[in-house]
C-alpha cells in the first residue's frame, strides 16, 4: 500500500511533521515498499509496511529532528 497524497498518511505524520517533513516521508515509504517486496529483503519477520514506516522515518531524521515536542529542519 503506498500513500498518493499527503492527505493519505497516517495521522501520527500529518499531525506532527511539517509539510516537507511529510513529502519525504512520503517518498521514503513509497520507495522502501516497492524495494522491500521480497520478504528475503527484510530482516527478521518485521512485515514490508512495517519496514517501510522505519525507512521513512529514518529519512525524515536525516533531515529533522524534535525540539521542543516539535519537528523543525536540522540547521548547518
Amino acid at each position: 500500500m503506498t500513500y498518493h497524497s499527503l492527505a493519505e498518511l497516517p495521522d501520527s505524520v500529518k499531525d506532527n511533521l511539517p509539510k516537507h517533513a511529510q513529502e519525504i516521508y512520503k517518498e521514503a515509504y513509497n520507495n522502501a515498499w516497492d524495494q522491500y517486496a521480497d520478504p528475503k529483503k527484510r530482516r527478521g519477520d518485521a512485515s514490508r509496511e512495517e519496514v517501510s514506516h522505519k525507512v521513512a522515518w529514518s529519512a525524515v531524521e536525516q533531515k529533522y529532528e524534535k525540539k521542543d515536542g516539535r519537528w523543525q529542519a536540522k540547521r548547518g
